[in-house]
């Protein structure tokens, strides 16, 4: 993926990873759009920022998100690369029977409404020069964390529909998947101060470092999230999925 001179829309732009990696490849002198739900959010991300743009869209809609994608390519035509990092983390008992509307709200945000957008908008990114499709998925798709089990779920999903696209698009579009570790963010209560995450600027400036490989790399991988995404290789997965349960508990 070239580094300058892109045009890239960022689902989940308006806060935590996406913010964070959006405003960094806005700084290498690429045009960024930032969408998602909260106007709001989307506006403090692109303050200041010329050539950041904000777009909002609901992610749970079918109707919706193609409509978004027709008015996003009317105003950016350049557009050739799809950064998915819209998602929800919610958790979850799994040894009593629930409600599940936090179950089928994951499912259709963190995957179904990624399917969705990529399906929207993959007539017109096959056409440009350098495009590029970046799912953002998780550790957990690696070792799961037993409170979120939908969450996991979809980012193993996500994990496995990208390893399928890579294939069916190679030569023609880029495929990168960026699993982080957990990370200093609000994507749960209490997350963003949590002293054993991954500080947000941290994890952002390795990524960043990551990106810039040639070529990039195929899956964008931080140091710390090894821990995970390696387990089932180095066959420590039991003991590495005890830990992070302990550590989590």
């Amino acid at each position: 993926m070239k580094q300058s001179g892109n045009t890239i829309l960022v689902t989940g732009g308006g806060s935590g990873i996406g913010e964070a990696l959006a405003q960094r490849f806005h700084d290498l002198g690429n045009t960024v759009i930032v969408a998602g739900r909260r106007r709001d959010a989307l506006d403090r991300a692109i303050a200041g920022r010329p050539n950041m743009h904000a777009m909002t869209f609901d992610v749970e809609s079918a109707d919706s998100i193609q409509s978004f994608a027709e008015d996003l390519v009317a105003a950016h035509p350049g557009l050739n690369v799809l950064f998915n990092n819209a998602g929800i983390m919610r958790y979850e008992p799994l040894d009593e029977k629930r409600d599940l509307s936090d179950a089928e709200a994951t499912i259709t945000t963190n995957l179904l409404g990624t399917i969705r957008l990529i399906n929207a908008l993959i007539d017109h990114l096959v056409d440009q020069p350098d495009a590029a499709i970046v799912n953002v998925t998780s550790g957990l798709a690696f070792v799961p964390l037993v409170a979120s089990p939908t969450y996991n779920a979809t980012k193993a999903g996500l994990h496995s529909y990208t390893v399928a696209m890579r294939a069916a698009l190679r030569g023609r579009v880029e495929v990168i998947e960026l699993a982080p570790p957990a990370v200093q963010t609000e994507l749960t209560p209490g997350q963003e101060a949590n002293a054993m995450f991954l500080p947000l600027d941290a994890f952002a400036d390795e990524v960043m470092t990551l990106f810039g490989q040639v070529p990039t790399p195929p899956e964008i991988l931080v140091a710390r999230v090894g821990f995970q995404r390696f387990a089932e290789r180095e066959q420590r997965f039991d003991d590495t999925l005890a830990k992070l349960n302990g550590l989590a508990q």
